[in-house]
């Protein structure tokens, strides 16, 4: 089994080297640390894109039918979901909205946002960090529930920064 205190001093070895991924066996337990986040999740995306070729089902229809708005209506919703700014997690570790269990939360759906204010906790290692804002706009979306575990390069909030 690999103790704490060895994976922490691993990590801290690969921050300051040049490596970007590492992979250990030993005592029958085998980790992987990576730097930059996994191409999974990435390949996972298009495969939701052909659902959204759909369109190209009723197009024709629309066409018989005379009723272009329909087919406009469509690229409309790509532009408007491409100028919003992710904001993604800078490390795996846990999700936390509050600075405590009994605090309000620090930012809500909806909520007015500067560069700088803080938008959640993620804990790593029995560590707390603030993850801030770099964007000034309002909270569209937050993708992660209270306490939940997130990973290098995960989105956790979607900010409409007009």
């Amino acid at each position: 089994m690999i103790d704490l205190e060895f994976l922490e001093r691993l990590i801290q070895a690969i921050d300051k080297s040049s490596l970007d991924s590492i992979e250990i066996e030993r005592g029958g337990t085998r980790v992987r640390l990576a730097k930059t986040p996994p191409p999974a999740p990435q390949s996972a995306l298009p495969v939701v894109a052909p659902a959204a070729a759909s369109p190209a089902l009723p197009e024709p229809t629309a066409a018989a039918a005379g009723t272009p708005p329909q087919s406009v209506a469509a690229p409309e919703a790509a532009p408007q979901a491409s100028n919003l700014k992710e904001i993604t997690s800078p490390m795996v570790g846990t999700f936390y909205r509050a600075p405590a269990p009994d605090a309000p939360s620090y930012v809500e759906k909806g909520a007015r946002v500067s560069v700088g204010d803080t938008l959640c906790i993620i804990e790593a290692m029995k560590l707390m960090n603030e993850l801030e804002c770099d964007v000034e706009g309002t909270i569209v979306e937050i993708l992660v529930e209270n306490a939940q575990p997130v990973e290098y390069g995960q989105v956790l909030f979607r900010v409409d920064p007009a």
